[in-house]
């Protein structure tokens, strides 16, 4: 990631952060939303961790491109009162690694995907749970698609510790 300029007569640099799951319904955007309602009470020595922060999400496929947020997952988030942001699913396009900071994957099948389409992009790809110290050896958030409300709300609680523990860092980076 690029480092923040210390001189203080530049702008804050901009981290892009794009998270990544199936088909962006379900984990990805939960995501997405979680860590930019953080990083707006994030603080970092140059302001708040929002204002240097671009957060997007994308899936691996393109199954569910331009349909809106699982309303289970979408009903996960607002329970615990994240906004709806009329979430967008789209496919990740590796032109974007140009741009972006971090890609941070929500399981590994995610990383292995992506690892065979980006090749020298491949060092911007994480994990997300790597940032969860309690995960343990267990990095995968599961897919909730398959399971009930229940299922989505401990997707969504595994997602908050995990980008807790991102935006953590990218605070103590300066915001980048």
């Amino acid at each position: 990631m690029p480092a923040a300029d210390a001189g203080g007569g530049d702008p804050p640099v901009t981290v892009r952060v794009c998270f990544v799951c199936t088909g962006n319904i379900c984990r990805s955007p939960m995501a997405e939303i979680i860590l930019r309602s953080l990083a707006g009470e994030t603080p970092t020595p140059g302001g708040l961790l929002g204002e240097r922060l671009e957060v997007s999400s994308a899936g691996t496929g393109p199954w569910h491109v331009g349909e809106p947020m699982d309303p289970r997952a979408a009903r996960a988030l607002t329970d615990a009162g994240y906004p709806d942001t009329g979430h967008q699913a789209r496919q990740f396009q590796t032109a974007w690694l140009d741009h972006l900071d971090l890609v941070v994957c929500l399981d590994r099948r995610h990383v292995e995907t992506l690892r065979g389409l980006v090749g020298t992009g491949a060092d911007k790809l994480d994990l997300l749970r790597r940032f969860d110290r309690s995960a343990g050896g267990d990095l995968d958030v599961p897919d909730p698609y398959y399971g009930d409300p229940e299922d989505f709300r401990r997707c969504r609680r595994m997602i908050e510790t995990a980008c807790r523990g991102l935006a953590d860092q990218l605070a103590r980076r300066g915001g980048a």
